[in-house]
């Protein structure tokens, strides 16, 4: 039988489920190691992206109709469809017999099906008109309004794809099956290297081929857990039946939960609509955005992901202080990665986008711009984190209303900071109203859901952010005597650089989790277990 590591002393609550944190540490830890995979190969393919096509008006193009059905994605598919889905279908799946809950999965696909061709086509259609309202800056330029009107139309059956990637991710994940879903990026990333390598050069408008690959990208994504769902007993097959009551559930749950989780997209979208003004603004925003959803992804969204079946299970069973507690757990994991991560990509930035970023079309001038829009992006990044785990805690509780009503407050906030700092900062008063906004968005949560639940445990996480910003000095220290060296204004010596920057990043975790050795921390015991995923067992004395 697994061991539970031993917490220090009055670190762990008593009431902490020890049981619900392993087996979350263990799937953040098998969604993590794969997400790691897709995110190396999607910063491979950014590079390539940057090398072919800088930050010149096709890149601006193409990330401008990228960012549209990427919102409709976020709206439809990923945070939201999994949100909406787990918690009715735990309960089915818990309480019902088999075929109900297998039945329930078929009628939610094909109305998902259903629903999203239908958005497809009529976003198809729509194009030319959604680009002029999203795209304001381009007015005066017709050529690159037709271009991004083209692309996209191109990407927008990427949706369709994604969509259903999304919810067979979220069958996946209520049946605790977490590595196949989370490699299912990595297909992704492949197809779109692929397109940008070696069929671009075949078209006139090469950015054109790197669209395409958007949307095989996105099929693949879906056809690879297509085993997967197999193995567990489903099959795919057509129940068109919108009024079946788990359907209706998921769909009133749906609704808000679009808002409420789409909140990032919605004001990153915003962001790219005000960014059109700036040349190079949209790119710029992009590549910072990308490096910001590292750490993001392979860490902050594997904490949500695995940690909504688990709050979806006590919020049915009404163990609500066994769920309060491991909201606080999922909240400290959170701030003990992506705290670090925050600080090395604000010190870091221009050593990293110079090294992996500034060659072929990509200039110092566009290191310099995608360096600004990292710094106001991050920081928030430690908000982008950890208000997926407070709105996962709402959707287990079947309350889409809440993070909907803030969500809305948030966007407010977002477009009033937008307004007030893009004309002294430019592009990056995008990004750092982006970042305030989701601060102030994951604050309000944090409030109401501790009144909801009677208080998150504050004196534990109190008292893990001390151990976390005590350890964080070393780090601190590292990266601004490394960011200070001369090297990083020079042309060329890309092996030496990596060398720095390597030393850089392992000094800085070595002193980092050194100190958290030094204060007993827990959360260091739970990383273990997250890179493990499984401790050894012990043979009987």
């Amino acid at each position: 039988m697994t061991q539970s590591p031993s917490p220090p002393s009055g670190s762990v609550s008593p009431q902490e489920p020890q049981g619900e944190t392993q087996q979350i540490s263990r799937a953040a830890g098998v969604i993590g190691a794969a997400t790691l995979c897709s995110r190396i190969l999607g910063f491979i393919r950014d590079m390539i992206l940057a090398n072919l096509f800088g930050a010149n008006a096709a890149a601006d193009a193409f990330y401008i109709a990228y960012r549209i059905p990427n919102l409709l994605r976020e709206l439809f598919a990923e945070g939201s469809m999994s949100s909406a889905f787990i918690p009715v279908f735990t309960e089915y799946h818990s309480t019902r017999s088999k075929q109900e809950a297998w039945e329930l999965a078929s009628a939610a696909f094909t109305t998902l099906l259903t629903l999203v061709t239908f958005v497809t086509l009529l976003g198809i259609l729509a194009a030319p008109s959604l680009v002029w309202l999203l795209a304001p800056g381009l007015h005066e330029d017709a050529a690159q309004l037709a271009t991004t009107t083209l692309l996209t139309q191109i990407m927008f059956p990427y949706l369709l794809f994604v969509s259903l990637a999304a919810l067979a991710m979220g069958i996946l994940n209520a049946l605790r099956s977490f590595a196949i879903p989370a490699l299912a990026p990595v297909f992704f990333n492949v197809c779109v290297i692929v397109f940008a390598l070696a069929i671009s050069p075949m078209f006139d408008q090469p950015i054109l081929a790197v669209a395409i690959g958007i949307v095989v990208g996105g099929l693949a994504q879906f056809l690879m857990q297509l085993p997967a769902l197999h193995k567990k007993g489903f099959l795919l097959s057509w129940n068109f039946h919108p009024t079946h009551p788990g359907v209706k559930r998921m769909g009133v749950l749906l609704i808000p939960t679009l808002l409420g989780l789409a909140v990032t997209q919605i004001n990153l979208t915003i962001s790219t609509i005000l960014a059109s003004y700036f040349e190079g603004g949209p790119t710029y925003l992009f590549y910072a955005m990308r490096l910001i959803q590292f750490p993001l992804g392979i860490f902050g969204v594997a904490m949500a992901t695995a940690i909504l079946p688990s709050l979806a299970k006590q919020a049915a069973t009404g163990a609500h202080d066994e769920l309060r507690a491991t909201v606080n757990f999922g909240l400290r994991m959170v701030f003990f990665i992506i705290l670090p991560s925050m600080v090395g990509l604000m010190l870091l930035r221009t050593p990293i986008i110079h090294l992996f970023f500034e060659h072929g079309a990509f200039s110092a001038l566009d290191t310099i711009g995608t360096a600004s829009a990292l710094l106001g992006f991050s920081v928030g990044l430690w908000a982008f984190a950890s208000y997926r785990i407070l709105a996962m805690a709402f959707y287990s509780l079947q309350d889409t209303r809440t993070p909907a009503v803030v969500a809305i407050v948030s966007v407010g906030i977002n477009i009033g900071l937008s307004l007030w700092l893009m004309s002294p900062l430019g592009h990056t008063g995008l990004a750092l109203a982006a970042g305030l906004a989701a601060i102030g968005h994951t604050l309000i949560l944090a409030v109401i859901l501790g009144r909801r639940l009677h208080g998150l445990l504050w004196p534990t996480l109190g008292a893990s952010l001390t151990r976390t910003g005590i350890a964080l000095l070393p780090v601190i220290g590292l990266c601004v005597w490394m960011a200070s060296l001369p090297l990083w204004h020079e042309v060329g010596q890309g092996p030496q650089k990596m060398g720095w920057l390597l030393l850089a990043l392992g000094g800085s975790a070595i002193g980092y989790f050194g100190v958290h050795y030094l204060l007993r921390s827990d959360e260091l015991e739970h990383m273990k277990l997250m890179v493990l995923r499984r401790l050894p067992k012990r043979s009987p004395r």
